[in-house]
């Protein structure tokens, strides 16, 4: 019998911050080349789905805790 390999807890644990990194790095090198018109467009929303992620992430659901608390 073979040894059974449980690659899920990687992927569960470290797929979305590593989808973040790369959309956060793609925004990053899209607003550093280019000048104006797509790459900027493309910059505003590779950098701006990340923070969306953090706010809704560390404001939103803080507060929706404490409501439930109440």
């Amino acid at each position: 019998m073979k040894p059974q390999h449980h690659h899920h807890g990687f992927w569960q644990m470290w797929g979305w911050p590593i989808v973040l990194g790369v959309l956060t790095t793609f925004g990053l090198i899209s607003a550093l080349f280019s000048d104006g018109g797509l790459g900027d467009v493309l910059a505003w929303i590779a950098l701006g789905i990340p923070c969306v992620v953090c706010v809704w992430y560390g404001w939103c659901r803080k507060r929706a805790e404490k409501a439930s608390e109440s």
